[in-house]
């Protein structure tokens, strides 16, 4: 194991205990109880409009439950503001978007360090732990390359790359494989979980992809703002 794969206690890495999101009189979360335990791959499945995505973004932090409580290896956060709850998205997640959400002007190793340096490491540091991660992830010889020079699935390389520099204890993937085709689809979300497993970080993927989502270990059905169905392979 890598000396530098972080270690948990026993139990959930992320829990969310009777999560409730509304947007007017409309429930997104209807009360929600959900565990991810370390270097669980968990895939979040459901029509439109069923809630997949408000728990996606409720368990991040980027949105704030009306009710209920988040835990982090243990401790709450769902009560912090806005300031240290982007702290915690910096450093304890990482994140991986459909549409990779990287920056067009940067080159692929400055974009893999962006959060690094966001959390104050060193430059060289930032842009060495970078290359490491480009390098094992097949994009080698590409480290200088900006967005509009790579493919779509090189693109999703780095925005992988860049999920997992800081190691963070959860990476959440918003629909990873959309905008690509099946093959660098399956290739990329492999990547994804075998990198994300070699550092202990948990993976949860909302998706629409049903083969991506039967490929997953784990799969959480929601419909109507509730958990319908708990499927483990």
């Amino acid at each position: 194991m890598d000396p530098n794969t972080p270690q948990w206690t026993n139990g959930p890495v992320l829990s969310g205990r009777g999560l409730v999101k509304r947007y007017g009189a409309q429930y997104a979360l209807a009360g929600i109880d959900i565990d991810i335990q370390p270097r669980d791959a968990v895939a979040i499945v459901g029509p439109s409009g069923s809630g997949k995505t408000s728990l996606l973004h409720v368990l991040a932090g980027i949105l704030k439950a009306d009710d209920g409580q988040i835990l982090l290896a243990g401790q709450r956060i769902d009560h912090l503001g806005e300031k240290k709850r982007s702290e915690l998205r910096r450093t304890e997640f990482g994140f991986v978007f459909q549409s990779g959400m990287l920056v067009a002007e940067l080159s692929a190793e400055e974009n893999v360090a962006l959060p690094s340096l966001l959390a104050g490491l060193g430059r060289k540091e930032a842009i060495d732990a970078g290359r490491q991660w480009l390098s094992r992830l097949g994009l080698a010889g590409k480290e200088k390359r900006r967005p509009g020079e790579l493919s779509g699935g090189e693109a999703q390389r780095v925005a992988i790359a860049r999920a997992l520099t800081h190691r963070p204890k959860v990476i959440f993937a918003d629909e990873p494989t959309g905008a690509l085709d099946t093959r660098t689809g399956r290739d990329t979300m492999d990547a994804l979980l075998g990198a994300a497993h070699e550092t202990g970080a948990a993976v949860i993927v909302v998706t629409h992809d049903r083969e991506l989502a039967e490929s997953m270990p784990k799969t959480v059905a929601i419909r109507d703002g509730l958990i319908a169905t708990r499927l483990a392979a």
